[in-house]
């Protein structure tokens, strides 16, 4: 690479040199000018700079250290943000709601709200797929062809100013791409994986492996799990992971890839039956959400549902009336009309029905602060 661009770097200092005896350019131009090496790069002012980046391969670089997020409770001020979705019974995503429509209720006592606003900001979004060697019966090997297919699909529902990154995991937890916007970089990555190494798939380590390094990672965030929901080798529990997901802020939406394993099986199959439930734990906890599709068509729905609530978020934030106990709180988002009562609307039918609010369950208050 070096032989090839002398040439072009003497070139530059001949033609500027004698730039500078005619035209007077002062010398300093022509050292800016002379250490230039391949394409001009926009200037940073232009685009806003990219989330903080998981750290996990040989060749990463530790980025500088970003702010925290603002949906983290801070010791200062104790502020709670909770990113909110409402949708009606045939799952429209409601966008003219105001600050009076929404009642937070932190252990059952109500909260005043103090924040409030519709999310605009661009979504930041993990991928985090099984691609896993892993023999469920029959099916060894469909699952991750499946994976990648529908990782492949999500791409189209992001637009240009959305950030993705994408991760695989099997009995380790490999970063494929880091954050980018440009979605023609994970789906040249996702063509390229053909058979995994490993036939573990590790789900709890990889989830919170994720989970720790998006702390620092700003704005609207999710992580979208491509997996089957079997785990078999982790070094965490599951317990272990429930207590992680209950600290989180991130969004966790789940898309099984097992129902095969269901449709097809002779009769019950508990495991499964064990996996499915993980996978919608994960969703409920986190204020995402699961789906388990049987067939490919039902993919594009899924995706823009995904896409969609995240769009549609409201950011309400309030400072509990309690002060900081170093326990895990409940929360409870409810939407209510102007007398207060739960706001109803009609569905297809005309008949009134409660409203679907997708938010996180609880949070875990910062310790208190030792007496002097």
């Amino acid at each position: 690479m070096q032989s090839k661009m002398q040439p072009r770097i003497w070139i530059r200092a001949i033609l500027l040199a004698a730039l500078i005896a005619v035209l007077g350019i002062p010398p300093g131009a022509f050292l800016a000018f002379a250490q230039q090496e391949g394409p001009e790069k926009p200037p940073p002012a232009q685009q806003s700079p990219p989330p903080a980046a998981p750290q996990n391969g040989p060749t990463q670089q530790k980025p500088p250290a970003a702010p925290p997020p603002q949906a983290t409770i801070t010791a200062e001020s104790n502020l709670v943000n909770i990113d909110a979705t409402v949708t009606d019974q045939d799952g429209n995503v409601l966008t003219n709601l105001k600050k009076e429509n929404f009642r937070v209720l932190d252990d059952g006592h109500a909260q005043q709200i103090t924040n409030f606003a519709p999310t605009e900001a661009p979504i930041s979004i993990v991928i985090l797929m099984e691609f896993s060697a892993k023999s469920y019966g029959f099916w060894q090997g469909a699952f991750g062809y499946k994976a990648k297919e529908w990782a492949y699909d999500f791409l189209s529902h992001l637009n240009d100013k959305d950030w993705v990154a994408f991760k695989t995991f099997d009995l380790k937890t490999t970063l494929q791409v880091d954050f980018t916007r440009n979605k023609n970089e994970v789906a040249q990555s996702v063509a390229s994986l053909f058979f995994p190494s490993f036939s573990e798939a590790n789900l709890f380590d990889a989830l919170i492996e994720t989970l720790d390094q998006m702390r620092d990672v700003q704005g609207r965030k999710a992580i979208l799990v491509l997996a089957t929901g079997f785990d078999t080798f982790s070094k965490h529990t599951l317990d272990q992971t429930y207590k992680r997901l209950k600290e989180t802020d991130v969004p966790i939406f789940c898309v099984g890839m097992g129902e095969e394993i269901d449709l097809y099986s002779t009769g019950n199959d508990i495991g499964y039956l064990q996996a499915k439930n993980q996978l919608t734990q994960f969703g409920a906890m986190t204020g995402g959400y699961a789906w388990f599709p049987r067939f490919q068509g039902e993919a594009p729905s899924i995706f823009n549902s995904i896409a969609a609530i995240l769009r549609s978020q409201y950011t309400i934030g309030f400072t509990p009336s309690t002060p900081p106990d170093g326990k895990y709180h409940k929360l409870k988002v409810e939407v209510v009309d102007e007398q207060g009562d739960p706001l109803l609307l009609p569905d297809k039918k005309g008949h009134k029905k409660k409203l679907t609010i997708f938010a996180r369950q609880g949070y875990s208050s910062p310790k208190p602060t030792p007496a002097d």
